[in-house]
């Protein structure tokens, strides 16, 4: 199996989503090296950052599911670290 290493930067604009947010990232903590999470309270939000490492598809649905919850916004930048594991 090919897996790449890749940040994500989350933007929580919307505190109800939170609850979906982190039931979503703990279906992908097999493939989670880290997570900061900086609340920026003069703004009302909240920044996260996660890096994964996983397969390319993986991370791709995994940005997708975020990015579709309601004033959350994601962007993934990809490392050009590609593995090779056996499953």
């Amino acid at each position: 199996m090919e897996t790449r290493v890749a940040v994500m930067s989350i933007i929580v604009e919307q505190a109800d989503s939170v609850e979906t947010l982190n039931s979503i990232l703990h279906e992908y903590s097999m493939y989670i090296i880290g997570r900061m999470g900086i609340p920026y309270r003069q703004k009302n939000i909240s920044i996260i950052s996660i890096a994964i490492d996983a397969p390319q598809d993986k991370i791709s649905t995994l940005a997708g599911r975020i990015g579709k919850l309601s004033g959350i916004s994601v962007k993934t930048a990809f490392s050009s670290v590609i593995s090779h594991e056996d499953v």
